[in-house]
């Protein structure tokens, strides 16, 4: 099934209806850091205990190896809030993970690494640390709006064979639950995140792609332009509120 492709609106009611009233409406903006159980935000709370820090302790060593000829830690403050953000060299935007593969090919003369691999994953997280517990700061360069009323308008598409959009789960429905589970605001506060569902760590496009894939439609590929303009949206979205990378989610 295509991406956007809609089904008969009964699917989309049976869906639905499985959506519980559990205290939703005109809330503040919430991080889903706050709809977890007790003993999961004392996984994220504890360096010790959380298990993204695995990947962290690689992406420091790659950092070393790799991109401390250019960087310091403490020069990439701020690079995970500001990120999704524009490239003049390429004339479009890049998210994090692309700004990490554009200084391996461009500067470092190394080869870019794959897409949710643990190598790009673990150097994500160590540059997403130094930005913790710093306000988003989305790019403004007027070059972005195009790409960024993209990401809002696919935002509000409906997909799928259920043909239900991202707005009507997380913002119409937030803080209700589906099957058991408590719909987040959707903000990208953490990423990448380990998630306890997938026993590993992930970017934001896998969540994406998962949530595609359960309203069903065929996912965008990783990378995409559709993927970054919904990441750069989601990042204006979330302006203002705290980096808690690496996080832990359900």
């Amino acid at each position: 099934m295509r991406a956007g492709r809609l089904l008969p609106a009964a699917a989309a009611g049976l869906l639905m209806q499985g959506l519980l009233l559990a205290g939703a409406g005109a809330e503040p903006r919430r991080s889903g850091f706050d709809d977890m159980s007790a003993s999961t935000q004392a996984l994220q709370r504890d360096d010790t205990q959380n298990p993204a820090m695995l990947w962290v302790a690689e992406g420091e060593q790659r950092f070393a190896a790799d991109c401390a000829r250019c960087h310091t830690p403490a020069s990439l403050r701020g690079a995970a809030a500001r990120h999704p953000a524009w490239d003049a060299a390429s004339a479009r935007p890049v998210t994090l993970a692309g700004r990490i593969n554009l200084c391996r090919t461009r500067h470092a003369k190394a080869p870019a690494l794959a897409p949710e691999s643990d190598g790009l994953l673990a150097l994500e997280a160590f540059v997403a640390l130094q930005s913790r517990g710093r306000p988003v700061a989305a790019d403004d360069t007027p070059a972005l709006r195009p790409w960024r009323e993209r990401g809002e308008r696919l935002y509000r598409q409906r997909f799928g064979q259920l043909g239900l959009s991202c707005a009507q789960c997380h913002d119409d429905h937030a803080g209700r639950r589906l099957a058991g589970a408590p719909i987040p605001q959707a903000h990208p506060t953490g990423y990448p995140v380990y998630r306890l569902e997938w026993q590993g760590m992930g970017s934001l496009q896998r969540r994406l792609r998962n949530c595609m894939s359960g309203v069903r439609a065929e996912p965008f590929a990783l990378g995409s332009d559709e993927f970054t303009a919904l990441e750069l949206y989601l990042k204006h979205r979330a302006a203002g509120m705290v980096v808690e990378s690496p996080a832990v989610r359900p």
